[in-house]
């Protein structure tokens, strides 16, 4: 299994339709810091995904970041992703190890306390708790934030690496690590930022500072 470094994710935005833009985006996110990337997309067809994620493994394997897919093993498995992350209703879990294989990563998204303490969350490498705050990114199924309470909960009770997401910005970043988070995903923090790299490099600041890394 690869090291991994959860301290701070950015995942795609799928509402980037533009190449150009959405790459250049990608590009800045690593240039910044980013320890990890996950590929979201939820709107495509299966050629533009794949043609996506080709490009995006090659820029990840040129900063040496991890690459996982959102929900699409298929996907995974034909590019050599370095794992997944998948939903409460996305490919069970001990399918998705089967075919993946031990060597790679597994997140599993996680809404409730009951969530994070089934087989599932337990046999996966890291939950992401989704979401902490509310947000206007994912706009569709969301459950109501966990906030602080929640995660501090649910850390309590999980001993492998948690990582937040949802409505986390440079404001509040700090208070969820302090609180018991390995890590932060972002999605708009940075591909809305002014500045993408510059955006990541603050948010990398305040995580050493607090800790992570």
């Amino acid at each position: 299994m690869l090291k991994i470094d959860y301290a701070l994710m950015f995942v795609t935005d799928d509402s980037i339709k533009d190449d150009n833009k959405f790459f250049i985006i990608l590009k800045e996110a690593l240039k910044g810091g980013a320890t990890i990337i996950q590929l979201r997309e939820k709107t495509v067809d299966t050629l533009t995904f794949c043609q996506r994620a080709l490009r995006c493994k090659e820029l990840c394997d040129a900063y040496k970041v991890p690459l996982l897919i959102n929900d699409r093993l298929d996907i995974a498995l034909a590019i050599g992703a370095d794992g997944v992350h998948i939903g409460q209703s996305d490919m069970p879990y001990h399918i998705a190890r089967r075919l993946l294989g031990d060597n790679k990563i597994i997140g599993l998204s996680v809404s409730n306390i009951e969530q994070a303490l089934q087989l599932n969350a337990k046999s996966a490498d890291y939950i992401g708790i989704s979401p902490i705050f509310s947000t206007n990114t994912k706009t569709t199924d969301l459950a109501k934030p966990l906030g602080i309470s929640g995660l501090k909960e649910i850390r309590k009770l999980y001993t492998k690496p948690i990582v937040c997401i949802g409505g986390i910005n440079k404001k509040n970043a700090q208070e969820i690590i302090v609180n018991g988070a390995d890590g932060i995903a972002v999605i708009s923090a940075v591909s809305k930022a002014d500045n993408p790299k510059e955006a990541t490099k603050e948010l990398k600041r305040i995580l050493c500072k607090t800790g992570t890394n």
